[in-house]
């Protein structure tokens, strides 16, 4: 592997050279500069949590304007020029920054939902949540949110997964729609309320199992080559 090719180090960040090439990185190989054509941000609960893409320390500010405190980043911190960008320029903002890694192409394990439903319960209001696109993995954060905090019912919550926001049912992507779908025919079939979280996680502890719920899933050829190749989906 070239050296150029090789991740950033923390040390090499702390040089100029390594701050224009995260930069670089940020903008070009994880398609920040698209970003700029396309703001896939949207509001999931009034003045108090935002669902967006990759902030650059730019977009950081402008959310420290707007008043946000908890920055939740789903993309986890494993070493790389836009997650030190983003660490860098909020400690400089004093907003506080949480790495709670999330999957886009596998079934959320039964780790992730309950600590999804923690971390909603701990961070402080306003926040915004950010995968790399803002697609799916954000789009899985919002619909537990709204679910497990604003106790909105399941269906209306799920609405969060659409194309609208560029998430992709048909490509490998869509593993994400397969879990909420068994729990809705489980749901149904057992006169289970699709608004009780409790109901959910009973699901959740006793019957899911998402390492089979993934390998019962199988995108469309177009849909994973979308995901896969053209989007870059994590």
């Amino acid at each position: 592997m070239s050296r150029k090719n090789q991740p950033i180090t923390r040390d090499e960040f702390q040089t100029p050279k390594g701050k224009r090439r995260a930069w670089q990185a940020l903008m070009l190989g994880d398609h920040g500069i698209l970003r700029k054509f396309y703001d896939n941000t949207h509001e999931i609960a009034p003045g108090k949590l935002w669902r967006t893409y990759q902030p650059s320390p730019i977009d950081l500010k402008y959310w420290k304007a707007r008043g946000i405190k908890t920055v939740v980043n789903l993309r986890g911190d494993r070493p790389s020029g836009f997650y030190f960008l983003e660490e860098e320029a909020c400690r400089e903002l004093d907003l506080k920054l949480i790495s709670f890694r999330v999957y886009s192409r596998d079934a959320p394990s039964k780790e992730i939902l309950h600590g999804a439903q923690a971390l909603f319960e701990e961070i402080a209001y306003p926040a915004i949540i950010h995968c790399k696109s803002g697609a799916d993995r954000a789009g899985l954060m919002a619909v537990l949110y709204l679910f497990f905090h604003e106790r909105a019912p399941l269906d209306q919550a799920l609405e969060q997964l659409s194309f609208r926001y560029g998430h992709v049912k048909q490509g490998k992507t869509g593993v994400i729609d397969c879990a909420f779908k068994q729990y809705r025919t489980y749901a149904k079939a057992n006169g289970k309320d699709l608004s009780s979280v409790e109901d959910f996680f009973s699901w959740v502890d006793e019957v899911y199992d998402p390492v089979a719920t993934k390998k019962s899933f199988l995108g469309s050829w177009w849909g994973n080559f979308l995901t896969d190749k053209i989007l870059r989906r994590e």
